[in-house]
């Protein structure tokens, strides 16, 4: 299969878009470890091949000792997903610095962990492949999300500084910039957004869904495929990108003409 001797870590790997590229990525060979903190207990079932842990990913040390057992009992490491992230609402005005500061923690220095550590090992290979979860509020925004869309942004960045500066050791890094996605985050938006039901929060995702010129959001495992993509052999010769996957979204200006 594509992915047989590999060895994955996945962060944010215990639901949304983290849990299906740990899926995939299972399914098609590698060995994962599939590194965080799950959205609910027990919401998301045991994946046959997946190694469940749990990592607060702002934790360095806890990230640089769970690299370590990783290198140490698989005998190295192939593939890191950075998917990890948490999502706060409001314009740079209203913004609270705890707020700022717990979104930045986590979406952009928990990236940051997860990659100083594990190049080493990755050099170790002279080869590798590094995915950054970031999103299309890297590149276009919607209103009060300032701590978000600065966050994603960054990893953008981080993903092109990595690509030039490993690219002499075989280590490739991209970004993936996804638009709305089923997850329990959009799902936990939905709810504060709409009359806080199950209901209410189905017809704003699919509200939300109507927005993108494909007419639906995603689900994570078709975000988890581009992932897999950049992470595979298949993409050996791209490095520095960030990668809409978005269901046209960003190809979309927002005055139409009339019918």
């Amino acid at each position: 299969m594509e992915f047989d001797g590999k060895v994955a870590i996945v962060t944010g790997g215990r639901s949304g878009i983290g849990r299906a590229s740990a899926r995939l990525l299972s399914a098609r060979g590698a060995t994962v470890v599939a590194a965080g903190i799950p959205s609910k207990p027990d919401s998301e079932p045991d994946i046959p091949g997946v190694e469940d842990v749990h990592l607060d990913v702002t934790d360095e040390a806890a990230t640089a000792r769970l690299v370590a057992d990783v290198v140490d009992r698989h005998g190295g490491l192939d593939i890191v997903v950075a998917a990890a992230g948490i999502q706060r609402y409001g314009s740079a005005a209203d913004t609270t610095a705890e707020e700022w500061n717990d979104v930045l923690a986590v979406n952009v220095t928990g990236a940051f962990h997860i990659v100083k550590h594990a190049v080493p090992p990755l050099r170790a290979r002279a080869a590798g492949a590094i995915v950054l979860v970031s999103s299309v509020q890297s590149m276009a925004t919607q209103s009060t999300v300032a701590a978000y869309t600065t966050s994603k942004g960054a990893l953008n960045a981080l993903a092109r500084s990595i690509a030039i500066d490993e690219a002499g050791h075989g280590i490739r890094a991209n970004a993936v910039c996804p638009a709305s996605v089923d997850t329990p985050m959009l799902r936990s938006s939905a709810r504060m957004f709409s009359d806080g039901t199950d209901e209410g929060a189905q017809a704003l995702v699919e509200s939300w869904g109507r927005m993108h010129p494909l007419g639906r959001v995603a689900r994570p495992q078709e975000v988890a495929e581009a992932i897999a993509f950049l992470a595979s052999d298949r993409a050996s010769f791209i490095t520095g990108v960030a990668l809409p996957v978005d269901g046209g979204l960003l190809a979309k200006l927002a005055v139409a003409l009339p019918e």
